[in-house]
């Protein structure tokens, strides 16, 4: 599979005049053609206007540049290109290549749906991307793209994240949602170089709180809640990852006990126009028992450490025992940022994510430390084996 240049040298070399807008663009076109018949990460694409785009762009390089020079990026969905977070990105001179899958309808089975079919996991072509930011995962682990938008209310970026082997960020939810539902969904973005993320939060967060280094974490693989869940491999997986992250920027593990309650009952009840008063109590009790034990927790440690997803994915058919969203929509809930690193892979090759958390406005140390982490690895070239 392609590895393209990170957003962040791509931006440079647009700004030098050492590559053209256009070039980059023609590029990115041409990896979406070679892999769309069978990653199917895009519904709808349009390469005359993307072309035209980067085009006027290199006739305007004389007036100055913006931070995305020239950067492709594929956007979730089709009400994408609308949001917020793209007219900021597209304002630093980001081009849009196209619109990427996300769940059809109310279902999340598939997590991802063309009008050719799921879209596919570029690692296993037989699994799920994870979703709902689907498309948007897919097409930068196939190397499409370097950098994709996605949301981020549930897990929605950071389960593709782990399971297509790439970055995902979900801010602090008050310095991307400032007003909003009870459970927002905040924009977040994929990359492949963890440095994209930084220069994705520049643009779209603007400047954030300063903050001092992470020095301490605790590794807490379930939550207090979920180890029911837990796939003992990808666990493992996850948990070697957390102990390199530690030796290669020097962190002291602690041990307080982390002891949540599951969210399920919350999540779903704030979100629920239906939910009786009962209901809302409930949810309430839930999270306000989980934000004290969180906010106690990050008195003792700078960082808190997961898979982020408590099995690997599922095929097309649909999800199987393990809810994938267990360890990631507590943090939506709470409103802390969170990264997924990519971990490793499994035996038969599925990649694992780590999850990091951090405490709310501290999405600085949180960027500095996917810094230091290496760009993920390229997927497979495309199997040879066919798929439905």
């Amino acid at each position: 599979m392609w590895s393209p240049a990170s957003a962040v040298t791509t931006a440079e070399a647009v700004r030098s005049g050492q590559l053209s807008a256009s070039d980059s663009g023609a590029a990115a076109l041409r990896r979406l053609e070679a892999t769309d018949g069978w990653v199917r990460a895009f519904v709808d694409i349009d390469p005359a206007g993307s072309l035209a785009v980067a085009a006027a762009m290199d006739r305007q390089r004389g007036s100055g540049s913006g931070r995305l020079a020239g950067v492709p990026i594929a956007v979730k969905g089709r009400a994408g290109p609308g949001s917020d977070q793209v007219r900021r990105l597209v304002a630093e001179g980001a081009v849009v290549l196209g619109a990427t899958s996300t769940p059809r309808g109310t279902t999340h089975q598939t997590w991802g749906h063309t009008d050719r079919g799921p879209t596919r996991n570029p690692w296993r072509p037989d699994l799920s991307p994870g979703g709902s930011s689907a498309g948007s995962a897919a097409a930068v682990a196939a190397g499409v793209v370097a950098l994709a938008t996605g949301t981020d209310g549930a897990g929605s970026s950071r389960i593709p994240a782990a399971w297509c082997g790439i970055f995902g960020y979900k801010p602090t939810t008050a310095l991307a949602v400032p007003t909003g539902p009870a459970v927002p969904a905040v924009p977040a973005p994929l990359a492949r170089d963890p440095r994209d993320l930084r220069l994705w939060a520049d643009v779209v967060l603007g400047d954030l709180p300063p903050v001092g280094e992470a020095g301490t974490a605790v590794w807490a693989p379930d939550l207090g809640y979920a180890a029911h869940e837990l796939d003992p491999e990808v666990v493992a997986v996850a948990h070697a990852a957390a102990q390199r992250l530690a030796d290669r920027v020097g962190l002291r593990w602690t041990n307080p006990t982390v002891e949540l309650l599951d969210p399920a009952i919350a999540w779903t009840a704030l979100r629920d126009p239906a939910a009786t008063v009962a209901d809302r109590r409930a949810a309430a009790a839930v999270r306000a028992h989980n934000d004290d034990r969180l906010a106690e927790l990050f008195t003792r440690a700078d960082l808190l450490l997961t898979p982020t997803t408590p099995a690997g994915p599922h095929g097309h058919a649909g999800p199987g025992p393990r809810m994938s969203v267990a360890l990631t929509w507590v943090f939506n809930l709470s409103g802390h940022p969170a990264l997924s690193i990519p971990a490793g892979t499994t035996a038969d090759g599925v990649p694992v994510g780590l999850q990091v958390v951090a405490r709310p406005g501290a999405d600085r140390a949180l960027l500095d430390l996917a810094a230091a982490c290496p760009a993920a690895a390229p997927a497979p070239s495309r199997p040879a084996r066919r798929y439905p």
